[in-house]
């Protein structure tokens, strides 16, 4: 498939917006455990921030020209070539890139469970 044909596919898929997460209302519904789990894991901010958004036309470009390379994804938007890494990402996006599965297996506390 051409990138062109690539951009127009992903152009006309939804954009799925992420939940945000109104932490009075979670504090109401005694819901504070579940907030103390998002902060511990670095997550909270991600689920709290409503400023957060994308330009779709940009996101179809993205996506269009992606590539996945031995842990390094490579893409080019606007005529602009970017790449990153896992833990580069998590440094752009503010969170960690360890992943869900280091939390599980080595950091069981973080979730709340008995180790």
């Amino acid at each position: 498939m051409s990138p062109a044909t690539k951009y127009e596919h992903f152009l006309q898929k939804s954009v799925v917006r992420g939940k945000i997460v109104k932490v009075p209302y979670f504090q109401e519904q005694g819901l504070e455990l579940f907030l103390e789990k998002l902060k511990a894991q670095g997550w909270l901010a991600v689920f709290t921030n409503t400023n957060r958004g994308c330009s779709v036309p940009d996101l179809a470009e993205f996506y269009a020209n992606c590539v996945v390379t031995n842990g390094v994804v490579t893409s080019t938007v606007n005529g602009r070539k970017v790449h990153f890494n896992a833990k580069e990402l998590g440094n752009i996006l503010g969170m960690p890139s360890e992943g869900f599965n280091v939390y599980v297996r080595e950091d069981k506390h973080v979730l709340g469970a008995e180790c």
